[in-house]
């Protein structure tokens, strides 16, 4: 009985393996993404697709272990939440102010250090961002946010109209 201890831990982690993790690239519009729907540099789209894609689009490349239980698990909640946040696939279906508020929230994350995850970027070196890469992605995206209609999607259609 001493010697068969180590036995349960290899059943209940064989075990957890029946349990999938949330991994999956919905289909989407090709059309709809970021790099269609907006003027982005070819810099800034190899600083998306190496820092943030993974966890912001239908585009997501799981490398193995992605897909071992409870590591897909904790990978799978990552990407839903970062869809959530911000999806550069389906960017194009976002309305201006959506657009807007999507852009300054990623540009807080980035200019705090928020993004991309440290958790990520352990594995990821390629995520790494340099601090002239951080400046770059900055200020396209504080660039997107003001071409969307600046703070909280206000394109000065309103401040026109008061005038009026």
């Amino acid at each position: 009985m001493k010697k068969i201890w180590w036995l349960a831990p290899i059943i209940i982690l064989l075990g957890i393996q029946l349990i999938p993790g949330n991994i999956s690239n919905p289909p989407f519009d090709p059309v709809q993404d970021v790099a269609v729907v907006t003027a982005v540099p070819a810099e800034v789209q190899t600083i998306l697709k190496a820092a943030c894609y993974d966890c912001h689009s239908n585009e997501v490349k799981s490398p193995w272990y992605a897909h071992v239980a409870p590591v897909s698990w904790w990978i799978g909640n990552h990407i839903i939440e970062g869809r959530e946040a911000l999806n550069f696939s389906t960017f194009g279906a976002l309305q201006p102010k959506d657009r807007s508020e999507a852009m300054e929230e990623a540009a807080e994350k980035v200019r705090e250090g928020e993004m991309p995850l440290n958790s990520y970027v352990w594995i990821h070196s390629e995520a790494r961002l340099s601090q002239a890469q951080r400046n770059t992605l900055l200020s396209w995206l504080d660039s997107q946010n003001a071409e969307a209609g600046g703070r909280n999607g206000e394109s000065g259609e309103e401040d026109q109209e008061e005038k009026d």
